[in-house]
């Protein structure tokens, strides 16, 4: 079996991607986003030969997850709408437990590491499907094992007793699917948490949905969803947020096209909630395409000059979009260059004159690792400390648009305490007419004590069911 080659794939990731200037964004990794077809019994040959192109093109072409995806279903147009979401949950089930994987089939199956890389991919995708609940027979029977002489599942039960019997500091990074060096970063931000932690990053994540409040406000939005045959239930932690129940391409929804609401994890909408910018001057300083900033136009109300700053034109204009869907007018798109001296010039007029300043900043994106599974593996240590070198610029650099008595906000997707905790602490350590306002001041007693680990917002899957979030409020003197 070998595995077809697309003439023009989806673009190669040299390094992790901006995770804060894509994640808010519209994510088309819905397997029904491409002309979806009903329903028939599951052709597992197509299945799987979908599966080997879009796992290939990640895995062995370093082709980010979610538009390796989106071009190969795109291509698959023979695919029924229960295909397309197969091919799209097996491949992001397996690379969430890649790592687990590859250890079972090492330890269950002899000569795996010798095999052509199709027949291991097959027998990955196969020992996925097992590992997530199926049984070895029906997996056997449906991945064309035996077609290919091969039957390999068989130890996988003994393999597993294999790992479980592991010291735990090394049966940690195995069963969690994670790099070394990534494990022990876990270790040292959860504790004993750690494991619970991992298990919770490695799980499909909820479709969340942020209710355009300039539209309408929740209920309303539950209402329109329910006409349109969606099921929804009210976001816990959120008040701006559903959980889309129904499996459904909600960019195909009317409501979505009218502009009703924006895909957005919760935990982001919490982290937009710390801003609550005034109708005044505001500044989205890493704005991407936008899903913060249009949750800061709402709060907005539409009026005064909402600044939308980035630093890649393709996502400004995606915010153009979005903004205009949404109906939003206060937006202001400026490109700013990427480093040197012609960003204080390109920021000149903004100095000293923003009542609010967001900086949602590039990170590791440890926290969405539910979402892009994949970014576990292209991360390194080298790589993390070249996100908090930038993180400790940026802040730095968009603090100066503060004016005395405005407020800094500074966020990531990450949980680790190298790119949060620290990065704020030294900041203040340079900077004493800022002070840290606690979250609980912004989002109420109740709810902030839910969020919050200290005067910072902190937000982990195994505990609040959303992305990894981290959030800081500071004050600039009058």
């Amino acid at each position: 079996m070998s595995m077809k080659k697309n003439p023009r794939p989806p673009p190669r990731a040299s390094q992790p991607r901006r995770d804060s200037s894509r994640r808010d964004a519209p994510r088309r990794e819905s397997p029904d986003s491409q002309a979806p077809r009903g329903e028939r019994p599951v052709r597992e040959d197509l299945v799987l030969q979908a599966c080997l192109e879009a796992y290939g093109f990640i895995r062995h072409e370093g082709r980010l997850s979610d538009r390796a995806l989106d071009f190969t279903l795109r291509h698959k147009k023979n695919l029924y709408s229960n295909e397309r979401r197969a091919v799209a949950e097996r491949v992001y089930a397996l690379l969430r437990r890649q790592r687990t994987v590859d250890f079972l089939l090492e330890h269950a199956h002899r000569g795996f590491t010798k095999l052509d890389r199709t027949h291991q991919d097959v027998l990955r995708l196969a020992a996925s499907r097992v590992l997530h609940g199926e049984s070895v027979a029906d997996v056997e029977r449906s991945s064309q094992l035996a077609v290919m002489g091969d039957a390999g599942l068989s130890g996988l039960s003994h393999a597993a007793r294999t790992l479980e019997g592991l010291p735990p500091d090394k049966r940690f990074p195995i069963a969690a699917s994670l790099p070394d060096f990534l494990a022990v970063r876990f270790r040292e931000t959860f504790g004993a948490d750690a494991e619970r932690a991992a298990e919770a990053m490695n799980e499909r994540a909820p479709l969340n949905a942020r209710v355009n409040g300039l539209k309408g406000d929740r209920e309303w939005l539950r209402a329109r969803l329910a006409q349109e045959g969606v099921s929804t239930t009210p976001t816990p932690l959120s008040p701006l947020g559903l959980t889309l129940d129904t499996r459904i391409n909600a960019f195909s929804l009317e409501s979505f096209r009218d502009g009703a609401f924006e895909l957005q994890d919760e935990g982001s909408q919490l982290l937009g909630m710390l801003v609550d910018a005034p109708p005044t001057k505001v500044v989205d300083a890493c704005a991407g395409a936008g899903g913060k900033t249009l949750q800061l136009a709402v709060q907005m109300k539409n009026r005064g000059d909402l600044y939308a700053l980035d630093i890649e034109e393709g996502r400004m204009e995606d915010l153009r979009k979005r903004t205009r869907r949404a109906g939003v007018h206060n937006v202001r798109t400026q490109l700013i260059p990427s480093d040197g001296p012609e960003v204080d010039t390109a920021l000149a007029a903004l100095q000293g004159k923003a009542d609010r300043v967001l900086v949602d900043a590039p990170c590791s994106g440890t926290g969405t690792l539910r979402r892009k599974p994949d970014a576990r593996y292209r991360l390194t240590a080298e790589m993390l400390e070249e996100h908090v070198v930038r993180q400790k610029r940026l802040l730095e650099r968009f603090s100066h648009l503060v004016k005395p008595g405005g407020r800094l906000i500074y966020g990531t997707c990450s949980v680790l305490r190298e790119e949060n905790e620290a990065v704020v602490e030294d900041f203040l350590s340079r900077h004493p007419e800022f002070s840290v306002r606690p979250v609980a001041e912004e989002l109420g007693a109740e709810l902030g004590a839910r969020v919050s680990a200290g005067p910072y917002l902190r937000l982990a899957p195994h505990l609040h069911g959303t992305d990894g979030f981290f959030g800081a409020i500071l004050v600039r003197a009058k």
